[in-house]
């Protein structure tokens, strides 16, 4: 029990599998995973030790014991530390859209909520959305509709949709779209709740959604004015 977060890990695409099965082992049955590419330069590659290779991005939602052990296993059994073995980190989150939802992304009946991290306090929010394939458009009129400027999507897998129908009472298709919404928190309970009662998960789009706390922000200029 405590803090959730959203445990991000990015990998070599060719091991992929590996981390898989590590995820599954370790209790980690919700996540979802997207295709990457890396961008750095050869010559900070070559520094890192890291090579210029497709990439799997996993992403799920753990409690922070949780996560402290997978972190473990990741450092004895797949030597994420090591020169080119990936990199994974984790973002607290701010808030998550019903109690459903929450059961779902983490496996489970009961979560024991710990005190509001003062990260919650920042001037934006990160909003997530996960919706089935095809329905981003309907996802980001009911955002655009309650303030949001934009988002950005991207193409992912679902695994452990299984536990949707013992959580949220539906049964969830495998392949998702994300979409990323930055806006201001004090817009951020409006937005969710639009996602929710026009996209959610009685509806065809079966969109959960989640925020993050973002700490600092450039670009946003229109958003500010």
């Amino acid at each position: 029990m405590g803090r959730l977060y959203l445990m991000t890990a990015i990998v070599d695409r060719k091991n992929g599998r590996k981390y898989e099965r590590l995820f599954k082992e370790s209790g980690c049955k919700v996540y979802f995973s997207a295709l990457g590419a890396g961008t750095a330069r050869g010559d900070m590659l070559d520094y890192l030790g890291l090579e210029a290779a497709e990439k799997t991005v996993f992403f799920s939602v753990l409690e922070e014991n949780d996560w402290a052990d997978l972190k473990r296993d990741l450092r004895r059994k797949m030597r994420i530390d090591a020169p080119g073995g990936g990199i994974a980190f984790t973002v607290p989150l701010g808030s998550i859209g019903g109690k459903n939802t929450l059961r779902f992304l983490i496996a489970k009946e009961e979560y024991a909520k710990e005190e509001e991290s003062v990260l919650k306090e920042t001037a934006h929010q990160l909003i997530v959305v996960v919706s089935n394939r095809g329905y981003t458009d309907l996802v980001m009129d009911a955002a655009r509709a309650a303030g949001a400027f934009g988002g950005t999507v991207i193409s992912a897998k679902g695994t452990g949709m299984a536990h949707a129908e013992q959580f949220m009472g539906v049964s969830l298709a495998a392949e998702k779209e994300m979409v990323f919404i930055v806006t201001k928190t004090s817009q951020k309970n409006s937005i969710m709740k639009a996602v929710m009662e026009q996209v959610g998960a009685e509806t065809k789009a079966q969109a959960i959604v989640f925020s993050l706390p973002v700490t600092d922000t450039a670009g946003l200029r229109l958003i500010e004015d």
